[in-house]
């Protein structure tokens, strides 16, 4: 098993409801299915359990917690509950993100702004600052960013003005990444971003589906057309396959990676 004997965390290892599988789920059971204990970190408790259930069904080992990680106390807690709970913290994945609310930079109101840098920004800065020391002290450890393919090139929603905060947060993302890596690389501590295009999750069909008052499948469509790879989006497996790479000791020198996920969508660029 390529995570045997590891122990991770997953931030956002909940998802919401839906008809296919959300990333920081499927990163879950990717990595318990690859041999790691997982702390499971959602908002909402349920979710995080429902999580739980479905690794302990294949005989994985877990503990969930409910955190916010807009509150320092709650990321603090992250990192100390996993080293309470477990002895260690061989991983850290950020899966944590949201873009309802974004506008058109002339229309974007101040305070979602606010909100949206605070949880996917600020709280992802958080997780990692009281992660560190527990790796800096093991002299090793993983961090792994969800960003988004939207961070390096134009969005390709249909309304791609219309998301001025996300993806400057998600540009941050990037950013941070090559600062952990190189800030941390003397500990032995890898960090890199993954970068997913166009994913069929829940988080990106249920909601357009909603706002625009279309059928789900209108949505994928859309979404299907846009990707130069066999027209199809990818799935949360995608991502955390991806992830269960970097996470393992193949990628043991590969750090500061921006990493697409995006079946070509990022070849668009230019």
């Amino acid at each position: 098993m390529r995570l045997q004997d590891k122990i991770a965390i997953v931030v956002g290892a909940g998802q919401q409801p839906g008809e296919t599988l959300g990333n920081g789920k499927a990163t879950a059971l990717r990595f318990a299915q690859e041999g790691a204990r997982v702390l499971l970190v959602d908002r909402d408790r349920e979710r995080a359990e429902a999580t739980a259930d479905a690794i302990a069904a294949e005989g994985g080992e877990t503990a969930v917690l409910a955190a916010d990680i807009t509150r320092e106390a709650d990321c603090q807690a992250i990192a100390a509950t996993c080293v309470e709970r477990f002895g260690r913290i061989d991983i850290l994945h950020n899966n944590v993100g949201r873009s309802q609310g974004d506008r058109d930079t002339a229309a974007m109101d101040a305070d979602v702004w606010d909100e949206l840098m605070a949880m996917n920004l600020k709280g992802m800065f958080m997780t990692c600052k009281h992660v560190l020391p527990v790796m800096r002290e093991q002299r090793g450890g993983v961090i792994l960013n969800i960003s988004s393919i939207s961070s390096i090139c134009a969005r390709s929603e249909l309304n791609a003005r219309s998301g001025i905060a996300y993806k400057t947060s998600k540009g941050a993302i990037n950013t941070m990444t090559h600062h952990i890596a190189l800030e941390n690389a003397e500990y032995g501590i890898r960090c890199n971003a993954i970068l997913p295009g166009l994913i069929d999750t829940p988080m990106a069909i249920e909601r357009r589906a909603s706002e625009r008052n279309v059928a789900r499948d209108v949505i994928r469509q859309e979404r299907d057309a846009r990707v130069p790879l066999l027209a199809r989006m990818g799935t949360a497996w995608d991502v955390a396959n991806a992830a269960v790479f970097l996470a393992s000791d193949e990628a043991s020198y590969i750090t500061s990676l921006i990493m697409p996920v995006d079946g070509g969508l990022s070849s668009k660029i230019g």
